[in-house]
């Protein structure tokens, strides 16, 4: 079709990632994106910055089905990237930087990378790989600096340079909506990385859906387009939970911290008005302890975490200092977002304590998302809020697959449905709560103990910062619970002892919070506990550590 015309054959109308632009491009020309204290420009600077690295890539010879990795932290140029790479009809790989050289390597190869983009920070780390890449031919550097990076590594071009070199006016092409739009690679606890990929037509859908269920439902936590909207989870994980494509659609005012520093974090939330964001568990633990939060008025702050279960200490504590906090379920083959805690209309004036119990749970399952509780067997379980089974779920947005790796592919997807190899239940209202994960159970006696609970329990008191729980061989009972613990500063010359938690944890079983044979036997107290590259707790490193099982 010619551009400026209405000639040419009838297009049926593709789901794809261009589209997702349109209304921003009519309604939020003059809104405003932000990166650190680098960069302020508006909506209508940055589609023509998406036109100018869609003509600058076609220029290093990038083409349809290419793969683009992209190395850098969370900035407008990531941003830009996740709009022209895909609708180019290359394939944005988003590398997860965190993992080891062996392992970036291995998905680098695996995803055949034809051309890299990375930050100047990340140079060193390409220089030690850079010989052992097989598909890589180009290279562009993103710097923050003015100056020329001072570097050995081989590179090809200067991201600012190649944009203010390139054409404004490069026109996208009409893809099918099934064209591959992007790749990433899930960390996992055994094995190399596995690769997930997903197409134009599942990302829109993941992207409106998402949208309804943050923005369609009237309480304190709603995203609307009078928000300002800043990620705290790297854009390398899973498109950053989906939330940049959000933003950009609503044409909501965006802002982009860079590398994670506590003080630039908590600088752009007061300079800009930060209004919603999204982190893991542990990012929130660090702010809400923060001297400086008590400083803020954190009373507009939204926050949706994920990637690890919320515990309640640390809801009640964000709750306290102001902040509206939901929980969001899912996993990176889901693209991922599955569920929400949004509270329901009648929810409104619970008390602080009534608002964490509903915070911490799974959620609710978003539109298109269907949800069952699946015995051993395969069979549906009654959402009674009590009978517990793998969640399994089906939804159009869900990966196909991993890439070339039919055999777990065909696991992932047995019967149907997609196995999260999460254990929980759903009640009567639809919220799903996720009890353990399946590797995570401690099988103790013929019971299974949740380690979630356990570390619910433990966040209650006022002591403690962050907590794990392992199950540890045992040689009458199988496996006994174990709990790890860190105290906040202030409470670490306090006498906290293993004595005086193990009462806390028999208080709870008191109260009924978890079954007496849950009481933990052992307690460690630690100056941190280990994570993964996505901030999650590393169990496999701690039962490796602390019991030699894997």
């Amino acid at each position: 079709m010619k551009k400026n015309s209405l000639n040419g054959n009838r297009y049926g109308f593709q789901l794809t990632i261009k589209e997702l632009l349109a209304n921003s491009k009519l309604t939020a020309g003059n809104q405003e994106i932000v990166y650190r204290d680098k960069m302020r420009y508006t909506y209508s600077d940055l589609f023509e910055r998406i036109n100018r690295l869609g003509s600058a890539l076609a220029g290093l010879g990038v083409k349809r089905g290419d793969t683009v990795a992209v190395f850098d932290y969370d900035s407008n140029r990531y941003l830009e990237s996740f709009f022209a790479i895909p609708m180019m009809g290359a394939v944005l790989f988003t590398v997860n930087w965190r993992l080891s050289p062996d392992q970036i390597e291995y998905t680098m190869n695996h995803a055949e990378a034809d051309v890299i983009l990375i930050n100047t920070d990340f140079l060193p780390l390409l220089s030690s790989i850079r010989g052992k890449l097989k598909f890589v031919k180009k290279v562009v550097i993103f710097s923050d600096s003015d100056q020329a990076p001072k570097t050995d590594a081989a590179y090809d071009a200067e991201y600012e340079e190649l944009l203010a070199a390139a054409s404004p006016d490069f026109e996208f092409p009409d893809l099918d909506e099934n064209t591959k739009a992007t790749t990433f690679y899930t960390t996992g606890t055994t094995g190399l990385p596995k690769g997930v990929y997903f197409s134009h037509r599942q990302i829109v859908l993941h992207t409106m859906s998402v949208c309804i269920g943050v923005s369609g439902h009237d309480t304190p936590l709603r995203f609307s387009t009078s928000d300002v909207y800043m990620p705290i989870t790297p854009m390398f994980h899973v498109h950053a939970w989906g939330f940049p494509f959000i933003a950009t659609m609503m044409g909501v005012k965006q802002v982009y911290p860079g590398k994670y520093e506590p003080e630039m974090l908590v600088k752009l939330i007061a300079r800009e008005k930060v209004t919603f964001s999204h982190c893991v568990p542990t990012i929130l633990q660090m702010i809400v302890v923060s001297p400086i939060a008590k400083q803020l008025d954190l009373s507009a702050w939204k926050v949706i975490i994920g990637g690890a279960r919320l515990a309640k200490g640390i809801a009640v504590a964000a709750i306290n200092l102001g902040i509206s906090v939901m929980t969001g379920y899912g996993m990176s083959e889901t693209c991922p977002v599955i569920s929400v805690s949004n509270l329901k209309p009648y929810m409104k004036n619970f008390d602080n304590e009534q608002k964490s119990d509903i915070a911490i749970k799974t959620g609710m399952p978003i539109a298109l998302v269907d949800v069952r509780i699946a015995d051993g067997d395969g069979n549906f379980q009654p959402n009674d809020g009590k009978t517990t089974g793998e969640i399994v779920v089906r939804a159009p947005w869900f990966t196909k697959g991993y890439h070339k790796d039919p055999e777990k592919t065909e696991d992932l997807w047995r019967g149907g449905w997609l196995h999260t190899g999460d254990v929980g239940y759903m009640d009567q209202d639809g919220y799903i709560q996720i009890t353990d994960r399946l590797k995570d159970v401690i099988k103790t006696g013929g019971e299974w103990v949740s380690s979630l609970d356990l570390e619910n329990a433990v966040s209650m008191h006022n002591a403690i910062q962050e907590a794990a729980a392992i199950g540890v061989p045992d040689s009458k009972w199988g496996e006994r619970p174990m709990l790890l613990v860190v105290l906040k500063p202030e409470f670490r010359n306090d006498g906290i002892t293993s004595e005086v938690l193990k009462s806390h944890m028999k208080s709870c079983a008191e109260q009924g919070a978890i079954p007496r044979y849950a009481i933990p036997d052992q307690y460690i107290i630690a100056d941190d506990i280990p994570k993964t590259s996505v901030g999650k707790v590393d169990k496999k490193r701690l039962r490796a550590l602390y019991t030699g099982a894997i």
